[in-house]
């Protein structure tokens, strides 16, 4: 199994330093002011539904951009606005899997859901954000199928 992007494992690595729920809160409310929305060259509003992730309560939306060197470059729309978690994962996922080789993103497991928003997150959210994860591993596995054939 290919291992997860070096950005990703630092990532994760500082989730590890979080001790208390306030101080994940916090670095997760900065994270999420940074999100951006997909820009108006790749998506406008109605978003078409197969770019809709399943179980989202924050009504994601997921697409990825083909690079010149073969890696995806990821975006994201959430189109509720209380979604903070949604959009900290939008951010998470873009900063750490755009660009990365296809092989590693690929083989990300949703299980980083937990490992960033601790295990008390509640069933749909938690379930929504692995959609995420998940719907950003479908993307990097078609992808690799396209470049095999």
């Amino acid at each position: 199994m290919a291992e997860y992007p070096d950005r990703l494992k630092d990532t994760l690595a500082d989730f590890n330093f979080v001790t208390t729920r306030s101080e994940r809160a916090e670095l997760l409310i900065d994270i999420a002011g940074r999100f951006e929305p997909v820009p108006a060259r790749i998506a406008t509003r109605p978003y078409a539904e197969e770019y809709r992730v399943p179980a989202c309560e924050s009504d994601a939306y997921v697409w990825s951009e083909r690079q010149p060197d073969g890696t995806l470059k990821f975006h994201f729309a959430v189109e509720n606005p209380q979604g903070l978690s949604a959009q900290a994962m939008a951010v998470i996922l873009d900063e750490t899997l755009s660009g990365a080789p296809l092989e590693q993103v690929a083989t990300v497991s949703p299980d980083i859901v937990l490992r960033i928003f601790g295990s008390e997150i509640s069933m749909g959210k938690g379930q929504g954000l692995m959609e995420m994860v998940r719907t950003v591993q479908r993307h990097a596995r078609s992808t690799l199928a396209e470049q095999a054939s």
